[in-house]
């Protein structure tokens, strides 16, 4: 179910300074005396925030849990943003969480049957709400969460334009597993299985963490392409900026999304940490870099996990790195 934030939430989250002004005193929340989709399409906001707290397809995908923790810090944090002449909160909704925390804390990662149909409601649940945000009028941004998440905000996406769209991944991982159960190591599978994916880019694939199927799978499609870690950082057979082109040139030609794995960022608190992998200022490069085309539709921020650190300001920092690509966003939204 949906979860709301109202007024109350904002405030307790928020640490008001004197002759400051914080992102959270100036962002609105859904009306309560309205609808869930009256109100997401009264409102003057342009951004509405949501998040999917749950690791299910993560550990369904042998990752490690905790993907189900970055939310929260994440909110108070972006609330917690000055507003100046950079960011303005009034045109950002606060809208709430999908809520599966009874399910998360007592899953059992062995029990693939109940894993597929638990992922399989999650992918629903997504994929129903990110299509009431983009019919309204508005862009989402959605703060996971497993990656499996990609497939519902893609289906929400292509259901709202009523034709397949096209997405852009900074992912050590591509995604393209097996149809099998749903997990987080196949929701671009069946977003392309189901038509709903036309043109897919894997930005910073791991040579290592790649199985040969896939590589073939992209070869033998047109509408797949990718770039690698190590042809970019290690062989540097091309450079980051060149790359950011070639893959805008790639997807721009119909509306997309922007999903970011924050798996891809060395030593990054996540579900498949990593000690090789993107620097904090190339992911805001890469987010600002395709938030500014209008095609741009969603960002979908996933698998932080600031418990697999058992440090005291992991959270903290998680919650703060992911404020930051969401102000990279708006900001580049409203260029």
């Amino acid at each position: 179910m949906l979860t709301l934030f109202n007024q109350k939430h904002i405030d307790e989250f928020t640490n008001t300074r004197k002759g400051e002004v914080k992102l959270g005193e100036c962002v609105s929340v859904l009306n309560p005396k309205k609808t869930l989709k009256e109100g997401i399409q009264n409102t003057d906001s342009t951004f509405v925030i949501f998040g999917v707290p749950e690791d299910i397809g993560v550990k369904m995908n042998g990752g490690n849990g905790g993907a189900h923790t970055s939310f929260i810090p994440a909110i108070k944090a972006f609330l917690n943003t000055q507003q100046n002449q950079f960011i303005k909160g009034d045109n950002i909704l606060i809208l709430g969480y999908l809520d599966f925390f009874d399910d998360v804390i007592d899953f059992d990662a062995s029990d693939h049957e109940r894993g597929d149909l638990l992922v399989k409601s999650i992918d629903k649940k997504v994929a129903n709400l990110v299509n009431l945000i983009i019919e309204s009028g508005k862009i989402p941004i959605i703060i996971g969460g497993g990656h499996n998440n990609a497939y519902g905000n893609i289906k929400g996406l292509s259901s709202a334009k009523k034709s397949p769209i096209n997405v852009i991944n900074l992912d050590a991982h591509s995604d393209l597993r097996r149809l099998e159960e749903r997990h987080s190591g196949n929701g671009f599978s069946y977003a392309l299985e189901e038509g709903f994916l036309d043109k897919y880019f894997m930005f910073g694939l791991h040579e290592s963490y790649t199985p040969q199927y896939i590589f073939e799978k992209i070869h033998n499609s047109i509408n797949l392409d990718y770039n690698t870690f190590e042809e970019l950082e290690v062989y540097q057979v091309t450079n980051f900026k060149n790359e950011l082109q070639r893959a805008s040139n790639f997807i721009q030609d119909n509306f997309y999304g922007i999903e970011i794995d924050l798996d891809c960022i060395q030593y990054f608190p996540s579900s498949a940490m990593t000690p090789s992998g993107f620097t904090p200022q190339q992911t805001r490069q890469f987010v600002y870099n395709f938030a500014k085309n209008n095609k741009a539709s969603y960002i979908h921020i996933c698998e932080g996990a600031p418990v697999v650190k058992n440090e005291p300001t992991t959270a903290v920092q998680v919650g703060k790195f992911i404020s930051y690509l969401i102000s990279d966003f708006i900001k580049a939204k409203e260029v």
